[in-house]
């Protein structure tokens, strides 16, 4: 129902489009025979709408692989660059729920691990919206930060990595996943992070770590530790699931793209907020220079090129990374 519910939505999109530029035609027309500057006007303010509305059709094109539907399952991972890497992670979290906000997607936050002074070691969240995967897909990997450390009492430049991952929410009968539980080691804890009234005072939060692959899943945001547990489960399948699809199809590789470390040399995007301020994503050259805007979650402008790159790289039989 989701899936044909976005495939109508699309239909209105394009009809609505498709009627409102034969609406600008007649008008040029008219325009073009009576000579009426006012109408030449109208007609192209309308052309320039049509303009921005064109670009989004062109991303819903762009956006038609298997699991592009579907939600979202994003964790950040804090990297070499010690507390500067931990802020960073933050400043990630904050810069992508800031887009999830501005795109009035709903989001749940399963784990938060904090930094040991400031920032956040990891986090992880499932995105729910329209095209969630599809859009957020292309922010997996390394980002660097570049920047004047407000943890170095010198006022030094200091360099800190970050990583994103970004895996589709699978439905249970897409993965008929069934972990054993001589698999599983479940540990339980007190919840760290903020919360309600009785969620740090049990122990509710669960740990999961699946023994054959060293996977390590955690969720503490809700209020019991069998809620907690289904949730953290949920999240092991759909990581599973990936792994799965990897070994099953080379072509499904583009789901997870390569792995790197993050730190020096495997990053996809550098944020530079000293000596001068750009952001530049280095697989597309796309860039700006307008660092507080991106870091407030604007990145529309980096999902729509890599979208068009990552065409144009797998029509030409590349197979970059996803």
């Amino acid at each position: 129902m989701a899936q044909l519910a976005s495939i109508e939505d699309d239909i209105r999109l394009f009809d609505d489009f498709a009627s409102r530029l034969e609406d600008l035609r007649i008008f040029d027309d008219l325009a073009r025979e009576e000579d009426d500057d006012e109408t030449a006007r109208e007609v192209a303010q309308g052309i320039d709408g049509l303009s921005d509305e064109f670009a989004e059709l062109e991303i819903r094109v762009l956006l038609s692989g298997e699991y592009d539907h579907r939600d979202a399952i994003v964790t950040v991972h804090s990297g070499a660059g010690g507390t500067d890497a931990q802020d960073w992670a933050e400043m990630l979290l904050r810069m992508l729920l800031r887009w999830v906000e501005r795109h009035r997607m709903k989001v749940d936050i399963h784990d938060q691990q904090e930094g040991e002074e400031a920032g956040v070691r990891s986090a992880t969240f499932t995105v729910h919206g329209t095209r969630a995967y599809g859009l957020l897909h292309g922010e997996r990997g390394v980002h660097r930060l570049v920047r004047i450390s407000p943890y170095d009492a010198q006022n030094r430049r200091h360099t800190a990595f970050a990583s994103i991952d970004v895996v589709p929410v699978m439905d249970e009968a897409d993965t008929e996943i069934v972990i054993p539980d001589e698999d599983l080691r479940v540990d339980v804890f007190r919840s760290s992070g903020p919360g309600g009234q009785g969620v740090n005072t049990t122990d509710s939060a669960v740990r999961l770590t699946h023994l054959p692959t060293g996977l390590v899943v955690s969720c503490q945001n809700e209020r019991s530790q069998l809620q907690n547990k289904a949730t953290a489960l949920r999240l092991l399948k759909a990581q599973l699931a990936e792994r799965e699809r990897e070994a099953r199809a080379a072509h499904l590789d583009a789901l997870r793209g390569e792995q790197r470390e993050a730190a020096w040399g495997s990053q996809i995007r550098s944020y530079v907020l000293h000596p001068y301020q750009l952001v530049k994503d280095h697989r597309t050259s796309e860039e700006t220079g307008n660092t507080a805007a991106v870091l407030d979650g604007d990145i529309d402008r980096f999902i729509a090129s890599y979208l068009q790159w990552k065409a144009k790289d797998d029509a030409a039989g590349g197979g970059g990374p996803a």
